[in-house]
């Protein structure tokens, strides 16, 4: 019902003396009035949230069709050479549903992932197009999630993650990890960071052997095409504004 400061003097003397003393003129209806305002703020909340999400969940599925289209998913697939146009081939991350946290990580939402997160969500559920949240968001290029769940504690623990991010202590760490990794992963870790703008995690890679003009099995993309390109937020963003004024297409 708010602050006890906020109540009116007469209902504080009310309340002090108690139920056995009739209530002033209008307590009930104040009371009530109370309530329903309570109640209506709730309501409120609960439907930005709703609303918040489901914009998250249908962004998602429509940069998660897109990028599957396009082939931005990394998996295993070796490397192709610059010459060949590999068939993307996307790989669940696990047998388990996505969770709406890897949809906002799809869709670079950090205000709703950062909700979810609040809310108990659980930042290394499997089941993602890719894999993990991190999985998601780094893959489809959406680092305002991905540097959220790195914060909150999600593990690093893939070399293009850590690539990804510019995070060169990690990224030192994995290099020298046993068994070391061979050349298509330090490749692949090149190219994610570059995908990401990471020139440092670029530089240190290519002086441990990555290939300049390696591309992963998921893209047809050298590293050069892809640190050109937009981001996920900035490709729903220009998305959002052809469809409000189609002519800014042409």
């Amino acid at each position: 019902m708010g602050k006890r400061d906020d109540f009116d003097p007469r209902l504080k003397s009310y309340l002090r003396r108690g139920a056995s003393t009739p209530p002033p003129a209008g307590f009930e209806a104040r009371v009530v009035a109370e309530a329903r305002r309570q109640r209506r703020g709730w309501v409120l909340q609960v439907a930005a949230a709703a609303a918040l999400l489901v914009l998250a969940v249908g962004l998602g599925i429509a940069v998660q069709r897109a990028r599957q289209s396009g082939g931005v998913t990394p998996t295993a697939t070796p490397f192709a050479s610059p010459n060949v146009n590999p068939t993307p081939t996307p790989t669940p991350g696990g047998g388990a549903p996505e969770t709406p946290l890897h949809w906002a990580a799809s869709s670079d939402d950090a205000d709703v992932a950062e909700a979810l997160i609040d809310g108990g969500a659980d930042i290394e559920a499997a089941g993602g197009s890719i894999g993990t949240p991190l999985d998601n968001a780094v893959g489809y290029g959406c680092w305002h999630v991905a540097r959220l769940l790195a914060a909150h504690g999600a593990r690093v623990g893939k070399l293009w993650q850590a690539a990804a991010l510019g995070m060169l202590t990690r990224v030192e760490e994995l290099l020298a990890a046993s068994p070391a990794p061979g050349t298509e992963e330090i490749t692949e870790a090149f190219w994610q960071a570059c995908h990401g703008g990471q020139r440092r995690a670029a530089e240190l890679l290519l002086g441990h052997g990555a290939q300049i003009n390696g591309i992963p099995g998921y893209s047809q993309q050298t590293a050069a095409e892809v640190a050109a390109g937009p981001d996920t937020r900035r490709e729903i963003l220009v998305t959002w504004l052809r469809g409000l004024a189609p002519e800014a297409s042409t």
